[in-house]
């Protein structure tokens, strides 16, 4: 049936049915049909959450949602005394401008993936001095910019290669080996992701950082999301979760630096996360931002979610505001998931 001839209510049904066919079985003592839940029954529990729960009420004001391919299911939005978010509120939002780029590269090559896209797409590739550029110059450009550590964002650390460092400055050193990409000035660079993504996701770069630069609207990243979903961006889909390397130093000897939360063993993929840590972790893919912003799409590639939110508040760009995200956003996932568990 076609997508655009098909009525919305069946096609969010189908997530549901599918679901439901999967709980049916062979051996065991069993089989029939297993109960999953209702619409309304996720609805209930993940508004519930975010209004309720302890982690969600800590990061407020922001903005969230749930949904799947054909659109949104859930939403909301809470308040701050100066401040308030909705879906189509545009924000910084940091690090999930890597999952953007990851997927630009997935994507422009058709899956096929070079070692040194997986390299420095995996975060393993040396260049770790990556401290930040304006608006005023290039992809390529921005290398030259005083780094982190003094030098430049383009500096090569030997003693870092071929280990788990979380740095803007792979991505930056990977697009700049691309002739289509190195000239680009933010609105360039912007109108060429928009190209092989989707035109029609609004989007923007503070500074040409492929890493860290876009700003847009938890309505446009849940496009993106959508996209993958869908089957639209098929090459993504499929490459949710390949290419994983460990990242936690205290458990991984290859790794050095992670911002993911403590004492939790995530993976990282071709510029996304995945949160499989063995005691907490639901396989789920992500991408949390400095500033709080937390897009995913669950573990069976069904459902999407976005927590949308500004805090200027944490002086380290890597840590506790985006963690804080994902406490609330995961604990919103968990209770679509699994209402009953609520």
């Amino acid at each position: 049936m076609d997508r655009a001839t098909c009525p919305t209510f069946l096609r969010r049904l189908v997530p549901a049915l599918l679901v439901t066919l999967a709980g049916c079985g062979g051996g065991g003592g069993g089989g029939g049909f297993s109960d999953a839940p209702t619409l309304a029954e996720r609805i209930a529990a993940a508004r519930s959450v975010a209004e309720t729960a302890a982690d969600c009420e800590q990061i407020r004001p922001f903005y969230w949602e749930v949904g799947d391919a054909s659109g949104p299911l859930a939403s909301g939005s809470f308040a701050g005394l100066l401040l308030t978010i909705d879906a189509d509120t545009t924000l910084p939002i940091a690090s999930a401008s890597k999952w953007i780029y990851g997927s630009y590269v997935v994507q422009s090559k058709a899956g096929v993936l070079s070692d040194d896209d997986i390299r420095f797409l995996g975060f393993r590739s040396g260049y770790t001095n990556f401290r930040a550029c304006g608006s005023d110059t290039t992809v390529g450009n921005c290398l030259d910019v005083e780094g982190r550590d003094g030098g430049t964002n383009g500096d090569y650390v030997a003693e870092n290669d071929g280990f788990f460092v979380y740095s803007g400055g792979h991505m930056q050193k990977h697009a700049s080996m691309n002739p289509a990409l190195a000239d680009l000035g933010p609105s360039a660079l912007a109108t060429e992701m928009r190209r092989v993504l989707g035109t029609g996701i609004t989007m923007s770069y503070s500074g040409p950082q492929l890493a860290g630069g876009v700003e847009t609207s938890a309505t446009d990243y849940a496009l993106f999301l959508r996209r993958i979903l869908d089957g639209t961006l098929s090459y993504e889909r499929a490459a949710l979760g390949t290419h994983p390397v460990c990242v936690d130093p205290a458990s991984c000897s290859t790794a050095k630096f992670t911002p993911s939360p403590e004492g939790e063993q995530w993976h990282y993929s071709i510029g996304h996360w995945v949160e499989d840590d063995p005691d907490v972790g639901d396989g789920a893919f992500s991408s949390p931002g400095a500033f709080g912003f937390y897009p995913w799409i669950d573990a069976s590639k069904t459902w999407y979610g976005v927590i949308s939110r500004l805090s200027l508040l944490d002086s380290d760009p890597d840590t506790s505001v985006a963690v804080d995200s994902v406490q609330c956003g995961r604990a919103i996932r968990a209770a679509w998931l699994n209402p009953a568990s609520q």
